[in-house]
């Protein structure tokens, strides 16, 4: 099954990162709420310093530690103010001193003179780094919206899809209630954060609410506690639920391998038929238990297909 989007890009407010990393504001030629950000690289400017600007991006956040400032403070004074301007002239979207330096009067002028924001941080080049890839890979990572609920049981992530009145809502509410947790209910915003990894969390406006049918909108939140809810997971399976159509053929070993194409990553998937007397909540849980046990490196299915072929005789391929 596929789920191919092209998801636009996206932006993050400088001043969204200033507040996420507790920014010193050296210089600011704007209101920091309209200075977009929607490249996720980071680069340190060590090479562009040393006047080499191929392949250069003046779209990333460029940031200055010790080693960078280090080499600008030996050159002479001419050729530094050289060095400076020509890299303040390609107008960084923003530039970032860690370790608390400071640069001089004239670098402040360079950043007033080509409109750059200039910043400060006390904590360390190489921890700032990784935090702000980290959190410029979740802002501006591809998403897509899914309507569908998205729960964790047992640490891992499922997303229940299925047509509208299919009991999803309900399922969610009864694994609430057996002590695990919901992420979203209706409407399911997916991100890809890595290469590897989905994260899905609800919109703001309806975070923490369910809609449940003949009783109406609850929160889950202030009805379960704040060990009910979570503002995001990790998708690791995605269970599909349909009404159970007599006749038709259904797994019933484990053996098929299913995934879902979403933003590119495929996810494993199985599908569920509802129909009365079936406890989805329990269903669910052992089929957690089962993809979780699967990373583990032991598939029930595969195992109980072996003994059975070595019951029978039939050489195993």
């Amino acid at each position: 099954m596929e789920m191919n989007e092209q998801a636009p890009e996206y932006s993050v407010a400088l001043s969204d990162v200033i507040a996420e990393f507790n920014l010193r504001c050296i210089h600011l030629p704007d209101q920091p709420e309209k200075i977009l950000i929607s490249n996720k690289g980071v680069n340190r400017p060590g090479l562009q310093l040393a006047g080499f600007y191929d392949h250069y991006e003046s779209k990333r956040i460029q940031i200055i530690g010790k080693v960078e400032y280090l080499y600008l403070q030996q050159l002479q004074t001419e050729e530094r103010l050289k060095t400076l301007e020509r890299f303040f002239a390609t107008k960084p979207v923003a530039i970032v001193l860690t370790s608390n330096l400071e640069f001089g009067e004239d670098t402040v002028a360079f950043a007033e003179k080509y409109g750059v924001p200039l910043l400060g941080v006390a904590d360390k080049t190489s921890s700032f780094l990784a935090a702000m890839i980290a959190f410029l890979n979740l802002k501006l990572a591809p998403r897509v919206t899914r309507h569908g609920v998205l729960v964790e049981v047992y640490g891992e992530g499922m997303l229940l899809l299925g047509d509208s009145g299919v009991g999803k809502s309900e399922t969610a509410i009864e694994l609430v209630k057996r002590g695990h947790r919901l992420i979203a209910d209706d409407a399911v915003e997916i991100k890809r954060v890595s290469a590897k990894a989905l994260v899905g969390e609800a919109p703001e406006i309806i975070r923490h609410y369910v809609e449940l049918r003949g009783i109406g909108i609850v929160d889950v939140r202030r009805l379960f506690g704040m060990g009910a809810v979570k503002l995001s997971e990790k998708i690791d399976l995605i269970v599909n639920l349909e009404p159970w159509v007599q006749g038709k053929m259904y797994d019933r070993l484990g053996l098929d391998k299913q995934t879902t194409n979403i933003l590119g990553i495929e996810v494993p998937s199985i599908t569920i038929p509802v129909r009365p007397g079936r406890n989805l909540a329990i269903i669910l849980e052992i089929a957690a238990m089962n993809n979780r046990q699967k990373k583990m490196g032991y598939n029930t299915a595969e195992e109980f297909n072996k003994r059975l072929m070595e019951q029978m005789g039939i050489p195993i391929q």
